[in-house]
């Protein structure tokens, strides 16, 4: 099913421990509660987290990928692959503990146990929605994004996005296709396969100092990376319990310059890895609180995940510091020649600026406004990107739907949650901290 092209370790990074080849999975504990101090209150989320867990788990029987993430005890996963209840049962189940949780939340007088229960409360609703979807329910795309991933997207016309395609047009002049210019471009700038593990190397060191400067991590954290193909996403986290990930990196088309610190941030430091490292930590160590030991991919952590992994890159690397780290360091290790002026950098913000016309292209395709050839041809003209590139970014949107929305909408929530009031550089990364450690919810993210 996946074939390797490269299989290497990040090793010796500042202050990282480095792993064995075959690093094996963690089988992290839940923290111990003494129930004789315990309230009432607490005990009862306790019992709906343990049913949420054992719901979620079955779940995931029924949907290869529902599970992104599971480090809790073996035994327990063990158990609902060996007698999973049908979707239909699930469905009653999961309505009955939502009803549950309902009627315990208005004894909790503790904002942090209401802020809990509110979160198993916001993924069950989105449990119920796809386990309606697996049954055949077919939601609009903005309906199916808010029963999922807890937010209503609100969707601008593709030709809101004309304006960037014009200040593209005058960065790359010529004859021909503007996306077909746009990658001849680009293409100068692509990562040679011998220099891959090089680049990324120093890549994903620059995005974890620039982290840990500001958010503590546990210690002998560390991440495994592998470049692979097949995939219809450009890199992935797999995090497996005791701090470790497994990062992938998808090298089925050639990989560009600006995608090093790119995935570097999102699938390591401050993204992915380090989010996940912090819930196990802060959560489900320190709190006992076990429904934070599976992660199901279609639900409102997704959102908080996905947007602060890509908020995560301007956080790390802001104004003109990602351009300096790769024209200073990075293009000498690609063998990439530096260019004599910044209208590369300007070329791939102006592309940033319309690339919430995906959005609407997924949105369009999915509820059958267009095929899917159309949605190809529209992504090639907004992403500005190849016909192969463009059929990746379509079969992503096959396969996941409405989780695209998890991307753009999710770091604008976060940027704005982070930004608001125009704080301190280490104001910004304490926001971002919290959300990364505790309970969030794409509603937290709102305005008050």
């Amino acid at each position: 099913m996946r074939k390797l092209i490269a299989l290497s370790l990040i090793a010796a990074l500042p202050g990282c421990a480095t792993s064995e080849t075959k690093p094996p999975v963690a089988k992290a504990g839940v923290a111990t509660v003494d129930v004789r101090r315990t309230p009432a209150s607490t005990k009862a989320l306790d019992d709906i987290a343990a049913t949420y867990l054992r719901l979620t788990l079955e779940i995931g029987t029924h949907e290869a990928g529902y599970i992104d993430a599971y480090y809790g005890p073996p035994e327990l996963q063990k158990a609902a692959e060996a007698a999973p209840r049908d979707k239909a049962a699930l469905l009653v189940a999961v309505r009955a503990l939502m009803a549950q949780i309902d009627l315990a939340a208005r004894r909790m007088p503790d904002p942090l146990e209401r802020r809990r229960a509110t979160f198993l409360r916001t993924q069950l609703r989105a449990a119920e929605t796809r386990l309606m979807m697996m049954q055949g329910t077919r939601f609009a795309f903005v309906d199916e994004a808010e029963g999922l991933f807890g937010v209503r997207p609100r969707l601008r016309p593709l030709a809101s996005y004309d304006p960037e395609l014009a200040k593209i047009e005058a960065l790359v002049p010529g004859e021909g296709p503007l996306a077909d210019r746009v990658e001849a471009y680009l293409d100068r700038f692509t990562i040679p396969k011998d220099r891959l593990q090089k680049t990324f190397d120093a890549a994903i060191a620059r995005c974890r100092g620039r982290s840990m400067a500001h958010i503590a991590m546990p210690e002998g954290e560390s991440f495994h990376l592998e470049f692979v193909t097949g995939k219809s996403w450009s890199g992935y986290n797999y995090y497996q319990g005791g701090y470790h990930s497994l990062i992938q990196v998808n090298t089925d088309l050639p990989i560009r310059l600006s995608r090093a610190l790119d995935l570097g941030c999102h699938e390591g430091y401050p993204g992915h890895h380090l989010l996940n490292m912090k819930l196990e930590e802060k959560l489900v160590k320190e709190r006992g609180w076990a429904e934070y030991s599976v992660y199901p991919l279609y639900s409102p952590q997704s959102l908080i995940a996905e947007g602060s992994a890509n908020y995560g890159i301007d956080l790390a690397f802001p104004e003109q510091s990602k351009a300096e780290t790769e024209r200073d360091v990075l293009m000498p290790i690609a063998e990439i020649a530096v260019p004599s002026d910044d209208r590369y950098w300007q070329l791939l913000k102006a592309i940033k600026r319309a690339s919430g016309a995906r959005l609407t292209i997924a949105q369009q395709y999915l509820d059958g406004a267009i095929d899917r050839p159309a949605a190809v041809a529209l992504t090639q003209k907004y992403l500005l990107v190849s016909p192969q590139r463009a059929e990746q970014s379509v079969s992503f949107t096959d396969q996941y739907r409405s989780y695209v929305i998890n991307y753009g909408l999710g770091e604008e929530m976060v940027r704005a949650y982070v930004e608001r009031g125009k704080p301190g550089r280490d104001e910004m990364w304490r926001r971002m901290a919290k959300i990364v450690s505790e309970p969030t919810l794409p509603s937290d993210l709102l305005a008050r």
